[in-house]
């Protein structure tokens, strides 16, 4: 059931008026022009030079040693900020994008660094923020996080370092701490240009910093953007004990530290490797990298964003952090793309650019421009085809528990409200994917056990967390267990299995916001890559049976001796057509998803101790309305097409 959210007045009266007198003195009165038809309220207009910017770099102080050479860490900030509302005494609000990737990795589809003058200003700022916003008044700092690029101290995969690295410059922006000139030099410098309202952005590890300095509850950071974000880190490297990589946080660390930093921080890598045991236990070092425990901290809102089929970033990240952020009255926006790990920039742009725009005029500059009325949700239901939802999950949504049963072939069982009976057995087979347990639902196959349900009567939309409860009997001591969700119907969607996942690259530019020689506007354009399929997986979740117990411990299995473990599905909304079926399938390993165990155990499930709890827009009366008098035909016997078989050699939160 959708959580309702405070009042969509999500400032004050009083605070609404203050701020509507500050954005008066930022924008002159002729930029203040009247917004386009169907909107409220005013829209930063870009009035001041981007070309004659002031391109300044500071080291902030984070309090912290964590490369242990005796002194306190600096983190690098390089600014971008219009020249004129200084000159004039008029202090200027701040988007920042705190990252790790700016000199090992890049930014964004072009994989852009940080250039630098001889002076050693930035040049190239990566992405477009810079170019659209700083002409219309805002401030863009781009932070690198310690041990990257031109920071001190060590990486510690979102740790207290990472967080303190982009907190210090919060702070420092709102005169609470101390900044320097220069990596080690004496001179200190305050920002006495800024009105010290920050918002931060980014995608990947990027918009996980901005996750966890809002769960720090900093004062100042006004709103965050997280965008194909993780919320906690044991997350990224396991799935209730399965480890989803073969390796583990010091792989990362090392993968985008500076030759400096690596050369000093040997003992936080030891940190990293004892803490992060590939027995998938839970130990400290998770708890210090889990923001969603610290939701009720928050104070600024949130425009998450995420693609549904993010593989690198699976997206019970976000589903965990929405739901903890509704639970304390967080305000918020949702964006769910059909793409993987792919920046809206690049799937959206327009539309991106138009609502990022809004969101910070709104946020930063107190502009009452309507976007706290429109819809909570934008989802993408088609390649290019968006639906938008009041509230997410919408209102009347109900966790509907279904049961599997079995059929008249082994493996190839059924899927309704009533308890099902039996047994059903299969044999972990590490070679075979979701896709192909897809592909092969009609037929029995020895790898997994399927169930489905009849071809709908009417459209079926799931929108959350799943939840699926198996109770298994392994023949080893050992056993990994996969739950998905299945579409089983003809469709066309987004290739999120292709390299680009979901998006091809073409070679002509659009453009946003100004340019200089050194640092374009222009960026490639982008369109849909498509696929036809006959089932799409729209939801997945992963355990070791071996926490059957706790969520915290794996234990040893018995075998003979039956378990029952609930695994947790990725938060998505999908709408099953009418004439479609829907499907849950129980398997293994998941190839390339998960790792598998040091086994090969059998697994018999106990049907009538196996359920799966979906979040179904209208509960169990809309599943029974959508599978009254569908008949008894028996799923198709010959493959389905599915997309390719996905694949996440990942191991970064990449750009």
């Amino acid at each position: 059931m959708p959580i309702r959210t405070r009042s969509t007045f999500w400032r004050t009266l009083a605070i609404a008026a203050v701020a509507a007198l500050v954005a008066a003195f930022l924008v002159p009165a002729a930029a203040q022009a009247a917004p386009p038809q169907g909107r409220s309220g005013q829209e930063s207009k870009p009035v001041f030079s981007y070309a004659h910017a002031i391109r300044e770099a500071v080291w902030v102080d984070t309090g912290l040693d964590g490369d242990g050479d005796g002194r306190t860490d600096r983190v690098a900030a390089d600014i971008v900020r219009p020249s004129e509302p200084a000159q004039q005494g008029r202090k200027v609000p701040v988007i920042m994008d705190a990252s790790p990737y700016y000199s090992c990795c890049g930014r964004g589809n072009e994989s852009q660094l940080k250039t630098y003058d001889a002076d050693g200003n930035v040049v190239q700022m990566p992405l477009f923020y810079d170019n659209f916003f700083v002409p219309r008044g805002y401030a863009f700092v781009g932070v690198d996080l310690a041990g990257t690029n031109r920071s001190n101290g060590c990486v510690d995969i979102g740790g207290r370092s990472d967080i303190a690295s982009a907190k210090a410059v919060v702070d420092w922006l709102n005169g609470r701490a101390r900044a320097y000139t220069s990596r080690t030099g004496t001179t200190t410098v305050k920002a006495g240009w800024t009105n010290g309202s920050t918002g931060m952005i980014g995608k990947s590890w990027d918009g996980t910093i901005a996750n966890g300095v809002a769960a720090t509850g900093v004062k100042g950071l006004k709103t965050i953007v997280p965008i194909s974000a993780i919320s906690s880190w044991y997350d990224y490297y396991f799935a209730k004990g399965a480890p989803l990589y073969d390796s583990g946080p010091d792989w990362l660390s090392d993968y985008v530290e500076s030759d400096g930093a690596r050369a000093h921080c040997a003992a936080m890598q030891r940190k990293l490797v004892d803490g992060a045991p590939r027995t998938g236990d839970w130990t400290d070092l998770w708890t210090e990298r889990d923001y969603v425990k610290d939701a009720d901290k928050v104070r600024a809102s949130v425009f998450l964003v995420h693609g549904m089929q993010d593989l690198n970033v699976r997206t019970k990240h976000f589903g965990q952090w929405w739901d903890a952020l509704a639970a304390h009255g967080v305000e918020r926006k949702i964006w769910l793309s059909q793409t993987g790990h792919v920046d809206p920039f690049d799937y959206r742009r327009a539309a991106w650019v138009d609502t990022l725009h809004r969101w910070f005029d709104h946020e930063l500059l107190g502009y009452d421009n309507g976007i706290d009325r429109e819809p909570m949700a934008d989802i993408e239901r088609h390649p290019d085809q968006w639906d938008t939802s009041a509230l997410w999950p919408p209102r009347g949504t109900r966790t509907t528990t279904l049961h599997p049963a079995p059929g008249t072939q082994p493996g190839v069982g059924t899927l309704g409200l009533r308890k099902g009976d039996g047994t059903e057995t299969f044999t972990d087979d590490p070679s075979r994917s979701e896709t192909d347990w897809a592909a092969h639902l009609g037929t029995s196959t020895p790898e997994k056990a399927g169930f489905v349900t009849g071809p709908l009567t009417h459209d079926l939309r799931l929108s959350g967390s799943s939840r699926v409860t198996v109770t298994a009997t392994p023949t080893t001591s050992t056993a990994h267990l996969t739950a998905v969700i299945v579409d089983v119907g003809p469709d066309t969607i987004r290739d999120y299995a292709d390299a680009a996942e979901g998006i091809t690259t073409l070679t002509d530019r659009t453009c946003w916001g100004e340019s200089t020689p050194g640092d374009s506007a222009c960026f490639k354009a982008t369109k849909a890559r498509t696929t036809a399929v006959d089932a799409t997986v729209f939801s997945r979740g992963w355990a070791d049976l071996g926490n059957h117990a706790s969520d915290l411990k794996g234990v040893p299995l018995t075998p003979g001796k039956p378990y029952t473990i609930t695994l947790d599905l990725a938060a998505t909304d999908h709408i099953v057509p009418k004439g479609h079926r829907l499907a849950l399938i129980i398997a293994g390993t998941d190839k390339d998803l998960i790792d598998p165990p040091s086994s090969t155990p059998t697994l018999t499930l106990d049907l009538s101790r196996t359920s799966a709890a979906l979040p179904m827009t209208g509960g169990a009366p809309a599943f029974t309305r959508a599978t009254t008098d569908t008949g008894r035909t028996a799923p198709r016997t010959t493959p389905l097409n599915t997309i390719d078989a996905p694949h996440t050699a990942h191991r970064v939160p990449t750009t």
